[in-house]
């Protein structure tokens, strides 16, 4: 791959410098936008021939420059959802380029994102998640390893925790109150009601754990006493799900799914558990709830007020 201009890399790393100042983007949706964005300036270098890109012939694209770089990603084996992502994460940077260079990169912006459908996770039954936390319990080779996991599926599920957002907890939170202050993507804060239960796990991890520390000292440690990483809690999870007979839809990310769908069952509205989830948008948490149409227009009857 042809590699884009020194002047147009430098922009592009002042854009990811914003995202990370302004946005309050995590390292890994920066190194994710860092990858698609230089990719893409990449394909231009090389495309037609030309040497290097600029701001120049950024504003100078067509339609059908922007046609030849997704048809090249398809090619490349890139699916159409990670094409979306991509197309999106460059659209981000052409804006940016007009806001602080004034580029007008019309052709970006207007270029069409491939329609895929996202898959969702299924939620776990109420009842098995119970049995999961049983499970993951007894699985572990060692009591203070049993008292971590459980601890971790038991915030994940009872507070509708992204697993990073689990994982970036340190021992500075315990005792557990009866609200938890969660900082998630963009820097957005919530405020999360938290169980009985969870402050007995936490309480359990910390009692049993061996390896010492202080408030800063990360919540989730592995058996060498660095912070857990997200694949160990996936293995777990995989463990577990194996043992218990259930699909392989039953990952971390799908407890979260589990927080909010039973909620929306229980009769929890969706304004409450958008805030609960940290969504900036109603329409993402009706989408990530999975809400079928017959629930979402009984929603809709209850809270309108000619919905009667």
């Amino acid at each position: 791959m042809t590699v884009a201009s020194a002047a147009t890399l430098d922009l592009l790393n002042r854009w990811l410098a914003t995202l990370t100042a302004v946005r309050g983007g995590s390292d890994a949706t920066v190194d994710a936008y860092r990858r698609d964005v230089a990719g893409f300036l990449g394909f231009l270098s090389g495309y037609e021939g030309r040497r290097g890109v600029g701001t120049a012939p950024l504003a100078r694209l067509k339609p059908a420059d922007m046609r030849a770089w997704m048809a090249h990603e398809r090619r490349r084996g890139l699916g159409p959802g990670s094409l979306a992502r991509a197309l999106s994460a460059v659209k981000t940077f052409a804006r940016w380029l007009g806001e602080v260079e004034g580029v007008d990169a019309s052709a970006i912006l207007a270029a069409r994102s491939p329609k895929f459908k996202k898959p969702l996770p299924r939620p776990v039954a109420a009842d098995m998640v119970l049995s999961l936390i049983d499970t993951v319990e007894v699985q572990a080779k060692k009591p203070w390893i049993a008292a971590r996991d459980v601890a971790i599926v038991t915030l994940l599920y009872g507070c509708g925790l992204r697993i990073s957002e689990a994982l970036n907890l340190s021992r500075g939170i315990a005792p557990l109150g009866s609200t938890l202050r969660i900082v998630g993507k963009g820097g957005k804060e919530r405020i999360i009601p938290v169980l009985e239960a969870a402050r007995t796990a936490v309480d359990a991890c910390l009692r049993e754990c061996p390896i010492p520390g202080d408030a800063d000292t990360p919540l989730f440690l592995g058996i060498r006493g660095k912070r857990l990483t997200p694949r160990a809690v996936q293995k777990v999870m995989e463990a577990t799900r194996m043992q218990l007979g259930l699909p392989a839809t039953a990952t971390p990310h799908a407890l979260r799914h589990s927080f909010a769908t039973h909620l929306l069952e229980a009769g929890g509205d969706l304004r409450t558990i958008q805030e609960l989830l940290g969504h900036a948008s109603l329409s993402t948490t009706q989408t990530y709830t999975a809400v079928d149409s017959a629930r979402l227009l009984a929603v809709y009857r209850t809270a309108h007020p000619k919905g009667t």
